[in-house]
Order: structure tokens, then C-alpha cells, then sequence
């Protein structure tokens, strides 16, 4: 069984919709994947149509916007209550920060001669709920500024570049929580990427467990082999279910095809038991 349970679609800042990345999913081999768009779930009655159809199971699923020690946290959510009021309330939120952001980035890139403008980027954001940045790095390709989005992050869009603007993410000790109460299972992604390393290490995992934090991202692109084995170590030490998977967005990120990664059945038995689900499920 092939399992990948981290990818993203057009519902927000994927270049597939959600119907095509579950047909690419079982063309690619995969026996499960799970579809975990930012802070959207928008896209998941159209991916499990199409995973119906392809006889492949879906895992509804969502990566949230979080911070902990004034870091930028990604936190996976799977096989939550989409209808919980305070998970709701919690994403309407940061979709609202998304949104007023970026007239603000735009403004900040054409204060260095760039002409870009809101328009552009809603035609990159297309179906997604919100623009973001990456739709701000495709518009920018497409102006000819930058070669791709890793470019248009590193040079423009990253935290102390020009065209950077903070916006709000709800603090992780207390998205767990709000996770777990809503059915869901919390794993964080991609732990030791780029700066997570720094304030995600032993003790942080145990105190966040303690809160609820069912398992971690072990096998991803952004970890190194030797952060996999320190990673995967820990996950022992606190009995964490370790993942593993591509983080697909289609054209938008390069070397992150579907099943480059994939996680150990038994763990994602253990992922489904912890939501109440029987294998397949």
C-alpha cells in the first residue's frame, strides 16, 4: 500500500484542482492519499468524487497557518469535523489575514518599481480560497521578474524581503487542542524545515503531545537524512506516528511529485484509529 498524505491543490496554492491531483494520485500508483490544502477544506467533496470514481481513498485533511515561539508552524489536520464552530471560526480567520495581506504585499513590491497589481494575482489565485503568496510568486513569474517561486520567495517574499508582510496564524498550543476536539489528528509538517529546527526540538515535541500532537512529518523533501533519523528517533521515544509524504502543488513546487515520500502503513493505521476510523476509512 502506497500512502501520501501531504498534498495541495488549486483550492490554494496547488496548480491542480482537487479532482485532478486524486486522478494523478492513482495514476502515480498511490493506493491513498489525502488532500491537505491551507486552511481550506473546500476542496474535498470534489476530491472524493473523483477518488470514488479512481478507486483510490481520500483522507480529508487541511494544513493550518500556526506560529510557536514567534516561528511559522504548519500543522496537519486529518479527518476533522469541517463543521466544528471553533475550527471554523479559527480558519475564517486566517483565510480573513490572507486576503487583507496581500494588497499590502502588492503595495510593497511596487514601492521597489514592480508593477504588479491585486488583478494579477487573483488571476494566478484563481479557484483557490484565498490569494497568498504563492500566487504573488506565480504573478511575478509570469511578469518575467523571477524564474519560479522558490526565486520569487527567496529574493521578495520571505520574511525580511522586500515584498514580505505578516499576517495572523493562530498560536499551535492552541490549534491542537481545537484540532483534537474536533475529531481530528494533529501532525506537524515538515518539523525541521526550514527554520522549525530551531524552536521544534525534543523537549518542544513532548510538551506539544501533552496538548494532543498525535504524530510528525518524518519523510519530506525539506528533512536530510540525518534530520529523518534524529526525527524518526524521537517519534519512538514519544510514541508519535511518523509520516511521510510528497507536499505535491503540481507545477508549483519542483521535486515534490506524488509518492516521492509515503508513510508506513502501520502508521497510518495507527493515524486513523487515533480519528476513530477502521483501516480504509
Amino acid at each position: 500500500m502506497r500512502i501520501d498524505l501531504h498534498t495541495h491543490s488549486s483550492a490554494s496554492d496547488g496548480t491542480d484542482t482537487p479532482g485532478d491531483l486524486v486522478r494523478e494520485a492513482a495514476a502515480a500508483g498511490l493506493d491513498v492519499v489525502a488532500l491537505t490544502d491551507h486552511d481550506a477544506m473546500s476542496g474535498w467533496a470534489e476530491a472524493q468524487r473523483a477518488a470514488d470514481e479512481a478507486g483510490i481513498t481520500l483522507v480529508p485533511g487541511l494544513e493550518i497557518s500556526t506560529t510557536f515561539r514567534h516561528r511559522g508552524v504548519h500543522l496537519l489536520g486529518y479527518l476533522p469535523d469541517p463543521a466544528y464552530p471553533p475550527l471554523v471560526a479559527v480558519l475564517d480567520r486566517i483565510l480573513a489575514g490572507r486576503t487583507a495581506r496581500t494588497p499590502a504585499m502588492v503595495a510593497a513590491l511596487q514601492a521597489r518599481g514592480i508593477a504588479i497589481t491585486e488583478d494579477d494575482v487573483r488571476r494566478e489565485a484563481g479557484g483557490s480560497v484565498a490569494a497568498g503568496r504563492p500566487h504573488v510568486a506565480d504573478a511575478l513569474v509570469r511578469m518575467g521578474i523571477v524564474a519560479d517561486r522558490t526565486e520569487a520567495f527567496h529574493v521578495l517574499l520571505n520574511p525580511g524581503r522586500p515584498g514580505y508582510v505578516d499576517r495572523y496564524a493562530v498560536p499551535l498550543e492552541e490549534m491542537i487542542p481545537i484540532l483534537a476536539a474536533a475529531g481530528g489528528v494533529a501532525v506537524i509538517a515538515h518539523p525541521w524545515g526550514r527554520s522549525g529546527g530551531s524552536v521544534l526540538d525534543e523537549a518542544a515535541l513532548a510538551s506539544l503531545k501533552e496538548l494532543g500532537l498525535a504524530g510528525i512529518e518524518v519523510d519530506h523533501q525539506d528533512h536530510s537524512p540525518a534530520f529523518r533519523a534524529r526525527l524518526r528517533s524521537i517519534a519512538t521515544d514519544l510514541d508519535l506516528v511518523v509520516t511521510g509524504s510528497s507536499d505535491h502543488h503540481g507545477l508549483g513546487k519542483v521535486g515534490h511529485d506524488l509518492g516521492v515520500n509515503t508513510t508506513d502503513p502501520e502508521q497510518y493505521e495507527r493515524l486513523l484509529s487515533l480519528a476513530g476510523r477502521p483501516l480504509g476509512g
